[in-house]
């Protein structure tokens, strides 16, 4: 790995924050040490110290102070001879992550940062183990979301996870989000940014994820039509089925079927 900069220590006032579009193939790790805003996509999350994001490229780096200044530790890097690395661990990006106990990474980016600009011999393994182990450490936090996250969802995760099941167990029903909303009674605004939080996924997504995954059951067990599965996961158009399917699946209904 190849740290092109990094920051310990650094302070925004309030208002203030960054704005970064990111170079290819680079990454932004951050940690918030005091009240922090995310900006992501069209979202905003407001979210307490201890709370840390990895950025990929594909994301508009964006955070700013949220009441008070914002103080935060972060290190811009890129994955040179470590794709491989990376990819095993499976590690959430562009999304908040909490940490229990952030002083232990705040001590790991304390030592990267001494070690970043030491002139020691052994200075380019020192900061690949320390990155490693930082990377490491996210990626087992990371793990650990979905239930910090149930905590913060409270009392309200028990009724999305009904309202998972039910989609998933009737496809064929117009889902929408008006439908789903008031199904849970919660405004329209307030139920998709709280199903994303604690699900990871839009309700829409996960509404056409479960007419997806009905429509493979369906076309591996049975011999019913590409038009029957099509109606019997809740599409009026046989067309709009074949798009879907094969955008998500990579292969048409028919191959499908063929192939399992």
């Amino acid at each position: 790995m190849n740290i092109r900069s990094l920051g310990c220590n650094s302070v925004y006032d309030a208002g203030d924050g960054v704005s970064r579009v990111p170079e290819k193939g680079t990454y932004l790790f951050m940690l918030a040490k005091s009240s922090v805003r995310f900006h992501i996509g069209d979202s905003a999350f407001v979210c307490p110290e201890g709370t840390a994001i990895l950025y990929n490229d594909k994301e508009q780096q964006e955070y700013s102070a949220c009441g008070t200044a914002l103080v935060c530790d972060w290190i811009c890097f890129d994955t040179e001879g470590d794709r491989e690395f990376i990819d095993s661990l499976e590690l959430i990006t562009n999304r908040p992550v909490r940490y229990a106990d952030s002083e232990f990474i705040t001590s790991l980016i304390r030592s990267i940062t001494a070690e970043y600009y030491s002139l020691s011999s052994r200075r380019a393994k020192m900061l690949d183990t320390l990155m490693r182990t930082l990377l490491i450490s996210f990626s087992e936090s990371g793990s650990r979301r979905e239930e910090e996250t149930v905590q913060a969802a409270a009392p309200h995760y028990s009724t999305l996870v009904e309202l998972r099941e039910k989609i998933y167990r009737n496809p064929q029903q117009k889902w929408n989000v008006d439908t789903m909303a008031a199904d849970v009674n919660m405004s329209r605004s307030y139920f998709q940014h709280i199903y994303r939080e604690v699900f990871g996924v839009s309700c829409i997504s996960d509404v056409i994820s479960g007419k997806i995954e009905k429509a493979k059951e369906i076309l591996s067990e049975t011999g019913c039509t590409v038009s029957q599965v099509a109606a019997m996961c809740g599409y009026d158009n046989e067309e709009h089925f074949m798009r879907q399917f094969k955008k998500i699946v990579g292969v048409t209904p028919t191959k499908y079927r063929k192939q399992v």
